[in-house]
């Protein structure tokens, strides 16, 4: 059962042809993943044109307008899997909504969108997006939610062990901690 020599040539190349494809192929798959996460693809940043296009309709006074591109930033936002552009479009909602005339609703989603920031935040283990949701937060006076922002943030900068962390930790607590005694000695909730 021997096969003649002229049958067997392309055996070696074959499989060395293989043996270099798999790695290769394995490297462009993990690279195509890791590139799609990292903010500044195309996908990651889409959301930053829609908020250009809410401040414009905003600048123009057309709210109907800057409502519907803010939920196309919204949808950019979610799909982005970061935090940052969900801080924006809760920042942009409030916005939106003090110059509409639907404050409570726009607190309200603004609200969901600080929330998922923080999810986002934490699994990442960002602080600065901890923060800037803890100061998303702070803006629509939720105190329970910041005190538990300011806690993430305290475990986050311990597993960095780097001090300049639990410095800017220690600062955001305080600057809270000083706006919340000062709306309680005014006698209003924040």
């Amino acid at each position: 059962m021997n096969q003649p020599w002229s049958g067997r040539w392309y055996h070696p190349p074959l499989l060395a042809t293989a043996t270099m494809l798999g790695p290769m192929l394995l490297v462009v798959m993990v690279a195509d993943v890791v590139a799609d996460h990292a903010l500044g693809t195309g996908t990651q940043i889409a959301w930053r044109a829609h908020l250009e296009r809410v401040d414009d309709a905003l600048a123009r006074n057309d709210v109907a307008s800057a409502e519907m591109r803010w939920r196309e930033a919204y949808a950019a936002a979610l799909k982005s899997r970061h935090w940052e552009g969900m801080v924006a479009v809760g920042d942009a909602y409030r916005r939106l909504g003090d110059r509409g005339g639907f404050r409570e609703v726009s607190e309200a989603k603004s609200r969901e969108a600080y929330l998922a920031a923080l999810f986002r935040a934490r699994s990442q283990g960002s602080l600065e997006g901890v923060l800037r949701s803890a100061q998303g937060f702070a803006d629509l006076g939720d105190r329970g939610i910041v005190e538990r922002c300011i806690r993430v943030a305290r475990s986050i900068a311990a597993a960095t062990r780097d001090p300049r962390a639990e410095e800017r930790v220690r600062i955001f607590a305080e600057r809270w901690a000083a706006r919340a005694m000062e709306v309680d000695h005014q006698g209003l909730v924040p």
